[in-house]
Order: structure tokens, then C-alpha cells, then sequence
């Protein structure tokens, strides 16, 4: 899992910066005119839709996961139906955890 995070946050990271940095060494290397000028503008609402995909992406991986979260972990699961352990005990201050172990 935490591999995940950390390829998503990395891809995250090179796609921001990337196109900046890319952009950055093109006019360091020439001079501007306004025709360059113009297109940079267009680059740059082109990095905004970009980002605004990868934010829809991670979005439904987040929404994806929590919904097979919450209709796994459903009470009305069949394998939610036997009670645990604790959740035999009347009053759970009353068991020991000795019994099973941990």
C-alpha cells in the first residue's frame, strides 16, 4: 500500500513538474515573441487540464476504494455474520484475551 502512495505521489510530482521544467529551458535557450508568448499561455492551461485529469483519476481510485470498503464491511455480509471472539462476551470488560491469544 505503501508503494502505491508513494509511485502515486512520485507521478504526481514528474507530471507538474516535467512540463515546467522543459518550458523553463526553452526560453532560457531563445528569445520570446509574442507568438511564443501566446502558445506558452495555451501550454500552460494545457498543464491545468492535465492536472485537473490526474485529480479525476486519483478522485475515483479514492471513491472506488472506500465504496468496496463500505460494501465489504457491510453488516449484511455473509462473512460479517459470525461474531467475533469479543463480540461473543455480554459485557467485553468481563472476558480475558488470554483465552485465543492475539
Amino acid at each position: 500500500m505503501k508503494t502505491i502512495i508513494v509511485v502515486s505521489v512520485v507521478t504526481l510530482v514528474v507530471l507538474a513538474l516535467f512540463p515546467q521544467i522543459h518550458f523553463a529551458n526553452a526560453q532560457l535557450g531563445q528569445k520570446t515573441s509574442e507568438k511564443q508568448y501566446i502558445n506558452l499561455r495555451a501550454e500552460v492551461w494545457n498543464e491545468f487540464f492535465r492536472m485537473t485529469t490526474a485529480a479525476f483519476v486519483v478522485g475515483a481510485i479514492v471513491s472506488g476504494t472506500m465504496i468496496w470498503l463500505v460494501w465489504r464491511f457491510r453488516e449484511s455480509n455473509p462473512k460479517n455474520k459470525t461474531p467475533t471472539r469479543w463480540e461473543k462476551f455480554d459485557d467485553p470488560t468481563t472476558g480475558t484475551y488470554e483465552e485465543g491469544g492475539h
